[in-house]
């Protein structure tokens, strides 16, 4: 059979930062803009919208205008950009600023340190966006679960809830100082890890919930290990249909986003068999 030709590199973006500033002492906050947002989609459909941004690796730099089909036709693959995956949390097409919220555990990874020190002016390039999600105004109620990385998704969901809608927000952070103010008149349950394994609060809060009556729609995200949990425990014991549910793994403990998207699908598509058997 033969080889499937490579996907062509999409078209990726470039934006200048406008502003940063930290919203918790693990949370930052960058709002980027600039003329090269004009083409971005005034509309956005999604509350789970992502962007990839695009890190050179160390010591290389790339010629301007910014060309991903160049760098991957002249460069070899090592020293091509490097991506990672944020949430928008909010756009303005009206003044073309984009926000991203990072979460930030001192030098580990790489955008995290990037959004830590980045300064106002600075260039980053990125592809997108990309999302699946966004309330549906039929469901009778809206069951919504996330770790920090998922923060940004479930905000941007409550807040584009119509009033009176019916939710149960669930986020866990490590603490009371990292909860966030969120412009909805849904009330979040905050959930304070306090050094216990990442989602075990919210394993146990979402399968210690008293369900309402009626369709619900659910979206859960974070570390991949409680996600595969709340998966089984709503598809299974709940009996929720796969169409009501968006359910992934944003991240997984001991790897990179480089080890865990490479082997995410693997990864989902075992999960899958395994509930369903």
């Amino acid at each position: 059979m033969a080889e499937r030709p490579a996907r062509p590199p999409r078209k990726a973006r470039s934006a200048q930062v406008v502003r940063a500033e930290s919203l918790t002492p693990h949370m930052r906050r960058v709002v980027l803009g600039g003329e090269g947002l004009a083409d971005f989609p005034q509309e956005l459909e999604h509350t789970d919208h992502y962007v990839k941004l695009l890190f050179a690796p160390a010591g290389v730099t790339y010629e301007e205008p910014f060309d991903m089909a160049r760098i991957r036709e002249e460069l070899p693959r090592d020293q091509w950009p490097v991506t990672r995956t944020y949430t928008v949390r909010t756009w303005d097409p009206s003044t073309l600023e984009l926000t991203l919220d990072f979460v930030v555990h001192g030098d580990q990874g790489l955008a995290g340190p990037w959004a830590a020190g980045v300064e106002v002016g600075e260039t980053i390039h990125f592809m997108g966006p990309g999302g699946a999600y966004h309330p549906d105004t039929t469901a009778d109620w809206h069951l919504m679960a996330g770790d920090e990385s998922a923060l940004p998704a479930i905000a941007a969901a409550l807040e584009a809830l119509p009033e009176g809608a019916r939710a149960h927000a669930f986020v866990e952070v490590e603490g009371p100082e990292e909860e966030q103010k969120i412009d909805s008149s849904v009330e979040v349950t905050w959930l304070h890890r306090a050094g216990r394994p990442v989602g075990q609060a919210l394993v146990s809060a979402v399968t210690g919930l008293d369900f309402p009556e009626g369709r619900p729609q659910v979206f859960v995200h974070g570390e991949a290990g409680f996600v595969k949990e709340l998966r089984r425990h709503l598809r299974i014991d709940r009996a929720i249909p796969r169409e009501d549910l968006s359910i992934s793994g944003y991240w997984r403990l001991g790897h990179n986003e480089d080890g865990w998207q490479a082997s995410k699908r693997d990864w989902n598509a075992q999960v899958e068999a395994e509930q369903e058997a």
